[in-house]
């Protein structure tokens, strides 16, 4: 505990863009495993956080914000969205043998409600996906299709995954064995496999492995149809996988087991789009804990350092410690352990939320708190009768979004009141 609280020699130039002024998060608990919190003030210098130290009686001098009776967590990665589709309701009638029956019974662009929200510019689509992940305390997303530098730049709300390889599934994919080959040795390769109950689900590792596309690199995303083979081959392999629980039961009827779960080393945990999730990341870690029985360190792990390992981060994120990325959130303190506290949370626990040094998020009881204050900088959401204050082009976002839908707007499946 002594070697926790101290001060870094110089913090590396941060990655998440350009440098972000200096800040103390002061008064807060800080999170520094899963179980383990304590009272302490963070700096963050340069995008990154430079110290962690006992909280003084008087206030820091400079830029900070009292953050006493909160506890600082990390900031949550999501492994797996579908950015542009979290404007959508849940489409489907399940459950279905496999993700292409699905596909098959819900594609009508021509008729509502797939019609008007594909009328949305995609960029603003993307762009409410980005908010989804920023509102539940997501600071990392990983988005399952092209890397758009045109929309995910520094004013992005949240970090989008850059390195990466991706094919969308092996049934959708017209040369795997050429994607496979190119994939960059320190890069993550995502592929949808195994999403379906059917032979054909079953027997995708098998056909990965053929084609060479199965290794240490690989994240299986979904995983559900395959047997004990199946899953000890990725394993054997160095491979990884992404679970989406909620998002499998709608569409397949049922998704992994926690024993299936325990035979993965590296296992993150994914929301999915609206399309087929019951909502966001914190919706997602709610599911897991409820309906398949896995515990608080196995959800916290599986959206902090866990995530971290399988997206092959390198910059700290994740975790709370001195030199890493500063992607930071605050909750409630109610004194319970930070895995026990993450298990609990909703959205409308996520009060303030830092992403790379730069405040993003802050609800209107910090806002008063933060010295100087800035908060008539930020714009106001009102979701679900929550308001929070956020470092995004909000009033340009409603309009463009409601000239197509003027009726209803709801982000994964919550109701947009402002």
């Amino acid at each position: 505990m002594v070697d926790v609280l101290t001060s870094c020699e110089a913090p590396r130039p941060s990655r998440t863009g350009a440098p972000t002024p200096t800040l103390w998060l002061t008064g807060a608990r800080v999170a520094l495993d899963a179980r383990t919190a304590v009272r302490a003030d963070l700096l963050i210098e340069g995008g990154r956080i430079r110290e962690i130290t006992p909280t003084w009686d008087r206030a820091r001098d400079g830029n900070s914000v009292d953050l006493s009776g909160y506890l600082l967590l990390p900031g949550l990665i999501n492994a797996h969205d579908h950015l542009e589709f979290n404007l959508f309701p849940r489409l489907g009638r399940g459950p279905y043998a496999n993700f292409e029956e699905w596909a098959r019974d819900i594609y009508r662009p021509e008729l509502p409600p797939a019609r008007e929200h594909l009328r949305v510019p995609k960029s603003v689509r993307l762009w409410w996906g980005g908010l989804k992940n920023l509102l539940c305390g997501v600071t990392t997303v990983c988005h399952h299709n092209m890397y758009d530098p045109e929309v995910f730049t520094e004013e992005f709300p949240v970090r989008v995954l850059r390195r990466y390889a991706w094919a969308h599934s092996i049934r959708m994919e017209k040369d795997l064995r050429a994607v496979a080959r190119a994939v960059p040795a320190d890069s993550p390769f995502l592929i949808h496999l195994g999403e379906g109950t059917d032979e054909a689900s079953r027997n995708e590792i098998f056909e990965l492995d053929r084609l060479g596309g199965l290794d240490a690199r690989t994240v299986v995303i979904h995983g559900v149809g395959l047997d004990r083979a199946g899953h000890a081959l990725p394993e054997a392999r160095g491979g990884a996988l992404v679970w989406c629980p909620s998002s499998n039961v709608f569409t397949l009827g049922r998704t992994l087991d926690r024993s299936t779960l325990l035979g993965h080393r590296r296992v993150a945990i994914g929301s999915d789009s609206a399309l087929t999730a019951e909502g966001d990341l914190l919706d997602e870690i709610r599911f897991a804990r409820e309906k398949v029985g896995v515990t608080p360190d196995e959800v916290f792990n599986a959206v902090t350092l866990g995530a971290a390992e399988v997206l092959r981060l390198a910059d700290g994120e994740g975790s709370l410690a001195c030199g890493a990325v500063a992607d930071v959130i605050a909750v409630p303190d109610s004194g319970e352990s930070p895995e026990t506290a993450l298990a609990k949370s909703s959205f409308c626990e996520i009060e303030w939320v830092t992403v790379g040094g730069r405040p993003r998020l802050l609800s209107p009881r910090l806002a008063g708190r933060w010295t100087p204050s800035r908060a008539g900088e930020f714009s106001r959401l009102r979701i679900e009768g929550v308001e929070r204050l956020l470092d995004a082009p909000v009033s340009r976002l409603l309009e463009q979004t409601r000239e197509h839908l003027p009726t209803g707007l709801h982000l994964a499946g919550k109701r947009v009141e402002s």
